[in-house]
């Protein structure tokens, strides 16, 4: 007896033609149409499997589906919808591409990460555009640029989390070709490439998915619609769906890893979580092209077993977004106690988050009313990202602001020593190397009118837990226009800030990144202290009164020495003064 396979779905290349094959279980008849007028019907196969096998290279061909006489419906497998999420879908021989030579990646406790959304990264707003600026980010010490989500949404511009075709790049980013060249560039620079992917749910607009089946849950929602069916009827050609889907932008595109949006929204209670099984297979295509690949997942559950070991009846995921650690140092250096910052603004908690992985890890939440969070139980750090700015904190504020808006310069600086300098894998937002001024708003290019009231009121309702009242429409052109970067590198701030940046990330590399020192840190007279086993230590003033480090080891980091913008020349006697939010690294 033989295995039973559940099969791929879209366009396959074969026998020097194109196998079309597309999930549609309950449909009695299936036919593929071409935009030139030609029609064929399809042969019904296996597990509810249609196919059509057309013998000469349909490269650049563009067609779609008629079920039961219905239609035409783009391909769910779509690999590029150049007409956007109604138009035909176009054939893209995506497996002829071949990866770099003697590129294997980069390892996560090498990652000094950047998030970059393709739409505002540039003015053009295009991969091609962002190809340009891959460069800045390599000098700066990048080792690796996470792009926000890039499949095929509605309309011209959004944040990508409401994406319908999880298999084709946006339209209005580039083609195909030009995302391929994107992940080639960044490779060619040094630096690994990972993708932001919606594994939650499907966007409401365009979503054509339930005509051909059962993909949605019929069970579970989200806050952002109904999730996949990953554990229901019919559900393993989901999986597969999903799963063929993460191994696509990994091998084909050759992107070095995945971002998993808010995995607290994935439901499945299947023997085999989808996302124990999505990790299995990662790690599968890494051994077998020997190199690394990474999957980092978000999560607000505070869960270990989302990265512990599969032996110890974890998911094996290789790390984790923890948004303790921006929520500590965010509360407390801005004031803001409310929303979900209730639970944070103590600055000892900074201290406890470095040491403990999570503040809340069994620990009452006043804010969500019930205990949170598990021990992190001695897993390595580095398996935790953090940041102290990033799209969500940024963009879910009515107005936008940056931390570069809501802080002074030495709060700002205290900040990306205490992100850089952590144990943990550091992320940074777009433009923060050089202290980017520019809004990063919620925006929408909405094409249903009803949609964005819906989005319009769902955004206030959101913002009156935080006291914002006013907040810029989302479907307004000039909301996504303003919150471009701006790329104001002759500011007055921007030089220091930006020597101040890499400053920080050839510490990381020379004392952190890829090693296996202890590490702790304590609370102590105001001061935040780093400290690790190698002799490095790290002091940052949370405190509007001065103080000093110990007279011990050589001062390899000033946040206030003057080319970084501050009021302390290199080598003077006033190196060891902890000013008011200032940090200090010093070797032993």
């Amino acid at each position: 007896m033989t295995e039973e396979v559940i099969p791929s779905m879209g366009p396959e290349f074969v026998d020097e033609g194109v196998l079309f094959r597309v999930w549609a279980p309950s449909r009695n008849s299936v036919s593929i149409v071409f935009d030139d007028g030609m029609k064929a019907g399809m042969e019904k196969g296996e597990f509810g499997f249609w196919e059509h096998f057309i013998p000469e290279d349909c490269t650049g061909r563009r067609y779609a589906f008629v079920l039961d006489g219905k239609g035409p419906f783009p391909d769910p497998a779509s690999r590029f919808q150049p007409g956007g999420i109604h138009g035909y879908s176009e054939v893209i021989n995506t497996g002829k591409w071949r990866r770099e030579k003697g590129w294997r990646g980069v390892h996560i406790s090498d990652y000094i990460l950047e998030e970059v959304h393709i739409g505002t990264f540039t003015p053009e707003g295009t991969f091609i555009s962002a190809v340009k600026r891959l460069p800045h980010l390599s000098k700066i010490g990048i080792t690796a640029v996470e792009f926000m989500p890039v499949a095929q949404f509605y309309g011209k511009w959004n944040w990508g989390y409401d994406g319908v075709f999880l298999y084709a790049p946006q339209n209005s980013y580039g083609r195909p070709e030009d995302l391929r060249r994107l992940v080639s560039e960044c490779h060619r620079e040094g630096m690994a490439a990972v993708l932001d992917v919606v594994y939650n749910h499907i966007g409401p607009v365009g979503n054509c998915l339930p005509m051909f089946g059962p993909f949605l849950s019929e069970r579970y929602a989200t806050p952002w619609g109904k999730t996949l069916n990953f554990d229901g009827p019919y559900c393993d050609p989901v999986r597969r769906f999903i799963l063929d889907n993460a191994l696509y932008w990994l091998d084909e595109y050759g992107f070095d890893g995945l971002r998993l949006d808010a995995v607290h929204g994935i439901i499945d209670t299947s023997p085999k979580h989808i996302l124990q099984e999505l990790m299995e297979e990662a790690d599968a295509l890494a051994g077998r092209e020997n190199r690394h690949i990474t999957i980092i997942a978000e999560s607000d559950l505070n869960d270990p077993r989302i990265v512990m070991e599969r032996e110890r009846c974890g998911y094996g995921i290789t790390a984790q977004w923890n948004d303790d650690f921006h929520h500590s140092i965010h509360s407390f250096l801005t004031g803001e106690r409310n929303g979900y910052y209730e639970d944070y603004g103590d600055p000892s908690f900074i201290s406890r988050t470095l040491n403990d992985g999570f503040l809340y890890s069994g620990r009452y939440s006043h804010h969500l009313h019930k205990f949170r969070g598990s021990p992190w139980n001695g897993l390595p750090q580095w398996k935790l990202v953090v940041c102290s700015q990033n799209h969500d904190q940024i963009g879910n504020r009515a107005y936008g602001e940056r931390l570069s808006v809501l802080v002074d310069i030495h709060k700002l600086k205290a900040a990306a020593a205490l992100v850089l300098l952590s144990p943990f894998t550091p992320m940074l937002f777009m433009g923060e190397e050089y202290g980017e001024r520019a809004p990063f708003l919620f925006f929408i290019d909405a094409e249903d009118r009803d949609f964005a009231d819906a989005v319009r009121e769902g955004r206030k309702a959101e913002f009156i837990r935080f006291g914002w009242r006013d907040t810029p429409d989302p479907d307004d052109e000039n909301t996504f226009i303003s919150s471009k970067l701006r790329w104001n590198m002759s500011g007055k701030s921007a030089a220091p800030m930006l020597r101040y940046y890499s400053h920080l990330i050839a510490l990381r590399k020379s004392f952190i990144g890829g090693k296996r020192h202890s590490f702790f840190s304590a609370w102590t007279g105001g001061n935040v202290r780093l400290s690790y086993s190698n002799g490095f230590e790290v002091y940052v003033r949370m405190s509007k009164n001065a103080s000093a480090v110990p007279d011990e080891g050589k001062v390899v980091m000033h946040s206030e020495w003057r080319d970084f913008g501050g009021r302390i020349e290199r080598g003077s006697a006033r190196g060891r003064e902890l000013l008011p939010f200032s940090a200090v690294a010093v070797q032993l």
